[in-house]
């Protein structure tokens, strides 16, 4: 039997990541990964590298890195929404200025996927989705038969990936596994301060299990960090109460209705 811890985007959460490392530690996982993105949104992004480099945590590259490594003039989230990117430009431009070169360079060595075989199983770790990268794939808008295609076009048994922010899963007719881990640089929109990652376990004579698993960590610390390094005020809001304030616009009809805006 195998079980790995699988990291969403972190977004400088330095305090979710290292509450999350510990719980995957206690959990007695084989390994950790991270799925990208690990700047964004929060402070201090220089305090993540440390935290997955002394944890072996094993990394592959999300479009925010893609674009810190490259210089590029922006995050490639793919939002198309003004106000959208209006926030993603400011999240953007503080993470760009607030990187070492260093770290920059490192992200720029990421694999843009992982594939492992777990107990028989073909697993694929990718930020958006095996097509592109940053694909936002949603529970309520992505169907069977397209998850099916994409199972059979990057031959693989289960595909892990994140990016859009709200985990879920779903297991298919054919026994194949999609899941979005999820992400622990902020709330899922869903009015609690924790943040989620997932767990995969996988055995020779049994279909794949994912595990969500809540994180409890110092919020209230992130937010007044957040206010000190001058980032915007929407974005302490929504760690502090737990409802999306911003990057609301590329959510679908279904999951906004969750939220509080």
């Amino acid at each position: 039997m195998g079980r790995i811890a699988l990291f969403g985007g972190i977004y400088s959460n330095w305090l979710a990541l290292e509450r999350a490392i510990a719980d995957a530690h206690e959990t007695g996982v084989d390994a950790i990964y991270c799925l990208g993105d690990l700047g964004a949104f929060g402070p201090h992004p220089d305090r993540v590298f440390p935290l997955l480099l002394e944890n072996s945590v094993v990394t592959l590259a999300g479009n925010y890195d893609d674009s810190l490594a490259k210089g590029l003039a922006d995050c490639q989230c793919g939002y198309t929404d003004p106000r959208d990117n209006y926030f993603a430009k400011l999240s953007y431009d503080y993470t760009f200025a607030n990187t070492s070169e260093d770290n920059k360079a490192w992200l720029g060595t990421l694999p843009a996927e992982i594939r492992l075989e777990l107990d028989g199983k073909r697993v694929l770790l990718c930020h958006g989705s095996p097509r592109q990268q940053n694909e936002f794939l949603w529970e309520s808008t992505t169907p069977d038969l397209f998850l099916e295609r994409l199972f059979d076009t990057h031959a693989a048994d289960v595909v892990i990936g994140t990016h859009s922010g709200i985990k879920w899963q779903r297991e298919l007719p054919s026994g194949r596994h999609f899941a979005n881990c999820g992400v622990l640089g902020r709330p899922e929109n869903d009015g609690t301060q924790d943040v989620w990652y997932a767990l995969l376990e996988t055995s020779p004579d049994a279909s794949p299990r994912v595990e969500f698993r809540r994180v409890e960590y110092d919020w209230k610390r992130l937010a007044k960090e957040m206010r000190a390094e001058g980032l915007p005020e929407e974005f302490a809001e929504t760690i502090e109460t737990g409802w999306w304030t911003t990057c609301l616009e590329v959510l679908p009809a279904k999951e906004r209705l969750r939220g509080r805006f």
